[in-house]
């Protein structure tokens, strides 16, 4: 198994490194070696190692492991889009959270990495026209993460969370790729519409904690909505907006918000 284990993983950088990175724990402290082994060292790829995650968080009296993790199992085979995005999220978490330092950490102890790969899943089976199934994913990861995000959402790649406690995205929200957000953040409605209601979030952007973007609006690419702002309104692409409600208060600053997480107002 080793072998093999490591003749996939040199064709795939991040679960080498993940790997690696497991390894190492096991040895620095020995009494994380089941938990670190059952969920990394135990596969040879990152999609079984995602399923074997997913379906134990989201496990519950209601639906056991085996059936969420064979449902897991059959999403990575039929989509491999949503590992490949899986990888990006890995990558953006380590490189924009200070408090991120190993690649191994979102896979085993950061609940906003755990809750987009649980809504990957909720999302494919939504398009398979799942849609019971889907809101079951949807509940049990609002349940265990406290991120609520309806699986109609459509979630971009390179998606890092920081905290991800009270997160709302609503059914017919897009965020784009490479998004950046902190906790408490909701992407609305405004009322009881039933048609396309929500946000539509655009490349790059960066969303400060508790801030509220309301109705079916465009936020433009590399964009900033500082924290507790109410966005009711379309944001231009590379602009920073704050208040209640939001307006725009100058430029974003850099080409990439959400890579450079600054969130002062009036950075250049």
């Amino acid at each position: 198994m080793a072998k093999t284990r490591a003749s996939l993983s040199e064709l795939d950088p991040v679960w080498q490194q993940i790997t690696a990175e497991a390894e190492a724990a096991v040895r620095d402290e020995p009494l994380l070696g089941g938990l670190v082994h059952s969920s990394i060292l135990h596969y040879n790829n990152i999609e079984s190692a995602l399923a074997y995650r997913t379906s134990l968080k989201l496990a519950s009296v209601e639906m056991p492991e085996q059936i969420l993790r064979e449902i897991c199992d059959w999403a990575y085979r039929s989509d491999p889009g949503l590992a490949l995005s899986a990888r990006a999220d890995i990558v953006a978490v380590n490189d924009r959270d200070p408090a991120c330092d190993r690649f191994i950490q979102p896979m085993l102890f950061f609940k906003g990495f755990q809750a987009i790969q649980a809504h990957r899943v909720a999302n494919w089976l939504w398009r398979e026209g799942r849609h019971d199934m889907a809101r079951f994913f949807q509940m049990r990861a609002s349940e265990v993460f406290g991120v609520d995000i309806h699986p109609a959402a459509t979630i971009g790649k390179g998606i890092m969370i920081d905290h991800a406690h009270s997160i709302v995205i609503g059914e017919t929200a897009v965020v784009g790729d490479n998004v950046s957000m902190l906790h408490s953040v909701t992407l609305g409605g405004t009322g009881k519409e039933e048609e396309d209601r929500h946000p539509k979030i655009g490349n790059g952007v960066l969303i400060g904690a508790g801030a509220k973007v309301l109705g079916n609006i465009k936020i433009g690419h590399c964009s900033r909505i500082a924290a507790g702002s109410v966005v009711l309104e379309e944001v231009p692409p590379c602009k920073t907006v704050a208040g209640v409600p939001a307006k725009i208060v100058g430029e974003a600053g850099c080409d990439q918000p959400s890579v450079s997480m600054n969130q002062l107002l009036g950075v250049r």
